[in-house]
């Protein structure tokens, strides 16, 4: 088979594609209506985000047997379109699990510590140890939504933390495991004092965490999301922190985002909301690499080959 590769990723998938006896060419920098003009010629293509692929594109690769994806989801992908013409869909959510719920309870202590202001501080000379008290997992109920590939690692690393419970919410029934419990969304808004986001950028997950959504909980909220950017309204959840709704979020991933989760915006026209985020002392951003660890991205290209060796070896 011919396997066409759009973007960098690990070396062993290509040493190991080739040890399958499939050709491997790399085109890195040509535009998508370039590869599409091509695509014909090719029984798989590997994408990261580099571009979508869509009906029009699908309709071009007369040929094409297998997309590998390596990441979790496959949002940028036209999935209803592939499956139909009987193409192979592979993406990696086991590959960068275990580095999502690292970050995801990263964030989370170093906002209960409030160690990204005190360490600030203290590199300017500033010594307030009673203005940087933190607080304690122990005893709070932490609220899992979407409780899949990244869900259940988050969970798995909250025990020992002696929390008092770990819920989750999942339109999928029987998800539960024995690191948490599933209940009904009206239990998870009276009770969680942290929720996590780990969900699918979908129809009904984008503008999910709204003012509505936001002022059904019965306490105040720490926010995490290691998702999807478009799954929170930036404008509503800034207002929830100005108000004490919300008392701190850790961002991994923003509303702002290219498709691509290359870049962000361009230009000097930042929205106010996203100002906002920078200057909070209750907020803690990082540059969507939740699942972005050195080992992940062997992960990521071993469970995408595997993945496809199952397939097509069978």
């Amino acid at each position: 088979m011919k396997v066409l590769h759009v973007d960098i990723n690990h070396p062993l998938i290509i040493e190991q594609f080739s040890e399958l006896g499939f050709q491997n060419d790399e085109d890195y920098s040509s535009t998508k209506e370039l590869i599409e003009a091509k695509i014909e010629n090719y029984d798989g293509l590997i994408i990261r985000s580099r571009f979508s692929i869509d009906a029009k594109f699908l309709d071009k690769a007369k040929n094409l047997k297998f997309i590998g994806r390596l990441g979790a989801g496959l949002e940028n992908i036209d999935t209803k379109h592939a499956k139909s013409l009987g193409i192979f869909l592979a993406a990696a959510p086991e590959g960068n699990r275990n580095a999502v719920g690292e970050h995801a309870l990263g964030m989370l202590l170093s906002l209960f510590n409030k160690l990204n202001t005190s360490d600030k501080e203290v590199r300017s000379g500033k010594w307030d140890r009673e203005g940087n008290r933190g607080i304690e997992l122990e005893g709070k109920v932490v609220g899992i939504i979407g409780y899949g590939n990244m869900g259940k690692a988050f969970a798995k690393k909250l025990k020992g933390f002696d929390v008092d419970e770990v819920i989750c919410y999942d339109i999928q029934g029987g998800v539960e495991d024995e690191n948490a419990r599933q209940v009904g969304i009206i239990e998870f808004q009276n009770r969680a004092d942290v929720i996590s986001l780990h969900v699918p950028q979908t129809e009904l997950t984008i503008g999910m965490v709204d003012s509505e959504f936001i002022e059904k909980f019965k306490k105040p909220i720490w926010i995490i999301n290691t998702a999807r950017g478009k799954c929170i309204k930036t404008s509503d959840l800034v207002a929830a922190l100005k108000s004490g709704k919300v008392l701190g979020a850790g961002l991994d991933v923003l509303e702002y985002e290219k498709a691509s989760f290359e870049n962000m915006f361009t230009g000097d026209n930042l929205p106010e909301a996203f100002k906002y985020l920078t200057n909070s002392d209750q907020v803690i951003l990082s540059p969507h690499v939740a699942g972005w660890t050195v080992e992940s991205k062997i992960k990521l290209a071993q469970t995408v080959v595997d993945k496809i060796k199952a397939k097509f070896e069978s």
